[in-house]
């Protein structure tokens, strides 16, 4: 695992863009060995103006700013033991931040930068976290509602990442993050997934959300083509 940034690195990264009233998104990418993973990093506004952030990144000054211009940083969700690269340098710009992962993930989390909940409540019933079932409660996610419609913010359960190119695409579609379609990742599968039905069960329901307009994923493109029926094509892998 690559070790937590102790001082504000800024590793390559787009623009912030606008999802929703509510919500902004940006992709970086982190270096690894023979290849170039992509992450994401997305920012919530609750009514009242305060900001959850989801899988931080460290960004330039300008998309620091415009961030603050936003909201106010309040939550900082570190979605799983794996996602808490920068979570120790924002903690340190915002001492204020309230963070938060899954009891799943928590003491390695803890390893990192000091977690204030495992169950957040953010006072704004638009906005909810979820510690994801069948993953050992270590994997969360969110259920954003704005005015164009519901969004899910996911984070290693599903990949969606369609450029993949050379070795690293070729280690990227092995591992099950790269391909012509969303999937759950293999690793996923090994490392992650402790209950196929109850992650089933979790994708079907989230299917049943009528105003899902998209999905979006640590590891990818969003999904925005019909994401009701592609949360149950997963569904239906892991069925036994």
């Amino acid at each position: 695992m690559t070790k937590a940034h102790k001082q504000w690195k800024v590793l390559p990264h787009g623009k912030l863009q606008r999802i929703d009233d509510n919500m902004l998104t940006v992709i970086g990418d982190i270096p690894m060995p023979l290849m170039k993973l992509s992450r994401r990093m997305t920012i919530v506004r609750l009514k009242d103006g305060r900001l959850v952030v989801f899988s931080a990144m460290a960004l330039d000054e300008n998309g620091m700013n415009a961030i603050e211009a936003f909201g106010h940083p309040t939550f900082l969700v570190v979605p799983n033991d794996k996602h808490r690269l920068d979570s120790r340098i924002w903690k340190a710009r915002y001492p204020q931040l309230c963070v938060a992962t899954p009891p799943g993930s928590l003491d390695k989390v803890e390893d990192v930068v000091a977690v204030d909940s495992t169950s957040p409540q953010f006072d704004d019933p638009s906005v909810q976290f979820v510690a994801v079932p069948g993953t050992g409660d270590r994997e969360s996610a969110l259920v954003v509602t704005g005015r164009s419609g519901t969004t899910l913010v996911l984070n290693d359960v599903v990949g969606n990442v369609r450029e993949a190119s050379g070795i690293g695409g070729w280690l990227l579609r092995r591992f099950g993050f790269a391909g012509d379609r969303p999937q759950i990742p293999g690793v996923v599968r090994m490392v992650l997934l402790k209950d196929a039905r109850a992650l089933r069960a979790q994708l079907l329901r989230w299917a049943d959300i009528g105003s899902l307009r998209r999905i979006l994923v640590s590891h990818g493109v969003a999904i925005e083509d019909n994401p009701r029926q592609v949360l149950r094509d997963l569904a239906a892998t892991l069925a036994t």
